[in-house]
């Protein structure tokens, strides 16, 4: 009984950053769970992996390759959903990223493109996407934020504050969009995906952030599929505004960049 709670039959859902790890494994999950997938991302070979993820579940993936930084790109995903599926019923808000850095070596160009990237693009998708979801009785949005927006860690000035917005950004749609739309957020932590990669610059920060999760291990990006899969299903109806950590049970930064004092 409690598992038909999670089946989304009939569902149509557009995911960003979906051609690899985070975003790959949340389209799989919620294909797994039978739902009709539009992806989209800058790389088409890429989608081209997830469409064949979704494709081995039976279900259907419309992969669209183009820059997601932008409102029309995202509305080029919106369209997509409508004009091939008649609508949709989920938002998952994956892209986004920003590269840490010293504080001082910060552009201001570069910090406003972390908030773009991270904010902007969650408030364009949701906007657009809002009256469709109205259209077919309500649904619901996923936002992907980061650990990095709940706890200070140096080097994160750009990334976490603007993941730390979109944690609130959440809890705000929440209220605007209730009771017909569901707004809430997954906060991964040390997540083991290429782009965690980049952060992973020898052996001594990843031996660090494994001693520094109380579960000894990097996280899989199926597990942020899984909680993905849960906020959009009906198994979470009675969930919004709230941010659900999966996180190996950290309560503060496991990431140590080596960075000097000033």
């Amino acid at each position: 009984m409690v598992l038909e709670h999670f089946r989304l039959d009939g569902k149509i859902a557009v995911i960003t950053g979906a051609g690899r790890g985070i975003g790959a494994a949340s389209a799989a999950a919620l294909a797994e769970a039978g739902a009709d997938v539009v992806i989209g991302a800058r790389s088409q070979d890429q989608l081209d992996e997830t469409t064949a993820a979704v494709e081995a579940h039976g279900r259907t993936a419309v992969a669209v390759a183009g820059d997601l930084s932008t409102r029309d790109g995202m509305a080029e995903l919106i369209e997509t959903a409508v004009d091939r599926f008649g609508g949709l019923d989920i938002v998952v808000n994956n892209v986004g990223g920003a590269l840490p850095q010293a504080f001082l070596d910060i552009s201001e160009r570069t910090f406003d493109a972390a908030w773009r990237f991270n904010v902007t693009t969650a408030f364009n998708m949701t906007q657009l996407a809002v009256p469709h979801l109205l259209q077919r009785g309500g649904g619901s949005i996923v936002n992907i934020t980061s650990t990095a927006g709940h706890f200070a860690i140096r080097g994160m000035s750009a990334y976490g504050t603007a993941k730390a917005a979109l944690v609130h950004l959440t809890r705000e749609l929440a209220q605007d969009l209730a009771p017909r739309i569901r707004v809430n957020a997954v906060s991964p932590g040390a997540i083991a995906t290429s782009a965690l990669d980049i952060v992973l610059q020898s052996p001594e920060i990843h031996e660090a952030m494994v001693d520094g999760t109380p579960l000894g291990r990097l996280g899989e990006a199926w597990e942020i599929g899984a909680a993905v899969l849960y906020l959009a299903s009906p198994a979470s109806a009675y969930v919004t505004g709230e941010v659900l950590a999966v996180s190996g049970g950290i309560q503060g930064s496991n990431l140590e960049l080596g960075l000097p004092d000033l």
